[in-house]
């Protein structure tokens, strides 16, 4: 009869990790794809009536220069970030619109008796890097009417309108007395469009991302 050698130790650990690895391999991975963040689409909002009927000739990223003027009201803020989709890839080939009030209230559009000041560009539009990116350089918005301070924002690709939105600002006590603001279906909608206005080397300055469905 043929004896079985007896195996050695520390192959028989080895044995023993590659065969606990097999076996925690699935538990592994489904834990980790349970942990990793779920991303959500950013809510989309009204338009609102204040898009511009001809979009101005000059409608850059700069709002603080409308052609040889220069904006000097308000509180100049960067505003910026990156559109993604669902993936986390970048938007590539994406266009990124903003359009506001100036620092009294008032848009460059008949509907509001186009009485905004005519230094304030008060329409930028951008498209994002390859990195999904944009920025802007405007004013940290403010309220009117029965308004809480807002930043409208349009996502386009191609011929295609991907997102019509509003930026919030964090912490601004009008928000809750907003009915487009209170109107956001959960705590966490009303937390992907409401950012903070934060001071830096640069002045103030939003991060605004943005999840869309390309």
């Amino acid at each position: 009869m043929t004896s079985i050698a007896p195996i050695p130790q520390r192959r028989r650990g080895l044995l023993l990790a590659a065969g606990a690895a097999l076996i925690a391999g699935p538990a592994l991975h489904l834990r980790a794809l349970a942990q990793a963040p779920v991303r959500r689409l950013t809510p989309a909002q009204t338009e609102g009536p204040f898009y511009p009927v001809v979009l101005p000739a000059d409608a850059d990223a700069d709002l603080l220069a409308n052609g040889p003027l220069r904006y000097m009201a308000g509180q100049p803020a960067w505003v910026e970030g990156v559109v993604s989709d669902l993936d986390g890839r970048p938007v590539r080939g994406a266009v990124v619109e903003i359009w506001q009030c100036d620092q009294r209230g008032h848009y460059h559009h008949p509907g509001d008796g186009d009485r905004a000041d005519r230094a304030f560009q008060g329409f930028g539009r951008v498209a994002v890097d390859g990195e999904g990116r944009w920025r802007f350089r405007t004013i940290r918005p403010v309220a009117y009417g029965p308004r809480a301070p807002h930043i409208h924002v349009k996502v386009k690709l191609s011929s295609r309108e991907l997102l019509t939105t509003q930026l919030y600002v964090q912490g601004d006590p009008g928000n809750a007395r907003d009915f487009l603001w209170r109107g956001l279906r959960s705590d966490e909608d009303r937390a992907a469009l409401t950012v903070a206005f934060a001071r830096g080397a640069e002045g103030l300055h939003a991060r605004f991302p943005i999840v869309v469905a390309a």
